[in-house]
């Protein structure tokens, strides 16, 4: 059987002030009238009914996004403690999966990518499941359209064949976010793609890339798996779960995983982790602003302001970025909004935790 393991768990903090430990990005409506994980569980539920959709978050979570979409299972809701890393988190809903189906498919996706083209995405999850029965651990690469150095590249290997008009490739490497000169050089040679984070494989698959890659972590899935749907299951994984080493799938398991297999998509993808992603996304009037919520402006141009209470009021800006909230305002320049990060744990040191 074939089921969505949908990762719900991040706090996306270069999308503060709005996004918050609180109401994270995937629970905000960012984009339309629907919010981030709504549009995730949307798109792909012509093909993955509820009951075999499953989702991974954090506890102080959990609640918000049942309530958003309640055709879910709460069963479904796989709760981490604490957040260890995309490894560890695919792991636990890995061995949920096989509890439930020793020979499950499971499409790993996440809450905070928004696809314009729905259907064409819906009909690369089926072909990717054929590529993923034979065996291969499946990453779905797009295509690019810039030479972007903000996304991690997958270079193409071997052909593999092309199934219903799209053409399969055995992963030849990664390659970490490159500079402006590489990133063109690989866009231009048309044998690379973005990494998506987006991957289709059996779960038999990748419990033994675990085993064989991070023995430690696979001996602490094991350790957990053992008391699934029993009692000692939540004392357990509150046990064994800080113990759990952070490491994200790219670097623990895929880049040294035998089999690898990318097929290479235009889907209209963009990754939601920023506010200049939303500059991408959101249309702009004919001064170049995107302006959400109440706004006059006198002069001003290439703004993005957004806000939802307040009045905002601009003479004579161009280039920015305001973002206002019931209790914090963000003003920067659009070239240095990738600096909110650095904002966050700027507040984190100052122990200003009321802001985050």
């Amino acid at each position: 059987m074939y089921y969505a393991v949908i990762m719900a768990g991040g706090s996306g903090t270069r999308l503060w002030p709005l996004s918050r430990q609180r109401r994270p990005k995937q629970a905000l409506k960012l984009i339309g009238q629907r919010t981030m994980f709504q549009y995730a569980v949307d798109r792909i539920a012509p093909i993955f009914p509820p009951e075999r959709i499953l989702v991974v978050t954090r506890g102080e979570h959990a609640a918000l996004l049942m309530e958003q979409v309640p055709e879910l299972l709460p069963e479904n809701f796989i709760v981490e403690p604490e957040g260890r890393g995309t490894a560890p988190a695919i792991g636990l809903a890995a061995i949920h999966l096989h509890g439930k189906d020793a020979a499950a498919l499971m499409a790993v996706l996440t809450a905070d990518h928004y696809i314009t083209d729905a259907e064409g995405f819906r009909q690369v999850l089926v072909i990717a499941a054929q590529v993923a029965e034979a065996g291969h651990l499946v990453t779905l690469g797009i295509k690019p359209t810039s030479p972007s150095t903000g996304f991690g590249y997958i270079h193409h290997g071997v052909d593999l064949g092309t199934i219903d008009g799209l053409p399969t490739f055995q992963v030849e490497r990664f390659v970490e976010k490159p500079d402006f000169e590489t990133a063109t050089q690989m866009m231009e040679s048309g044998d690379y793609s973005w990494n998506s984070g987006m991957f289709i494989w059996r779960v038999d698959r990748i419990l033994a890339e675990f085993e064989r890659q991070l023995p430690e972590f696979y001996n602490q899935l094991t350790e957990v798996a053992a008391t699934l749907r029993q009692p000692a299951y939540e004392a357990t994984l509150k046990r064994v779960w800080p113990k759990v080493t952070k490491q994200t799938i790219d670097y623990g398991v895929m880049e040294g995983a035998a089999d690898v297999a990318v097929i290479p998509v235009s889907i209209g993808w963009t990754d939601v982790g920023s506010w200049g992603s939303l500059l991408t996304l959101l249309p702009a009037d004919r001064d170049g602003n995107i302006l959400i919520g109440p706004h006059i402006g006198i002069n001003t141009r290439d703004t993005l302001v957004f806000g939802d209470k307040r009045l905002i009021a601009t003479i004579g800006v161009q280039g920015l970025v305001i973002i206002d909230t019931e209790d914090a305002l963000l003003v920067c320049p659009k070239e240095q909004e990738q600096e909110v990060r650095a904002m966050v744990d700027q507040l984190k040191q100052a122990g200003l935790s009321q802001w985050l």
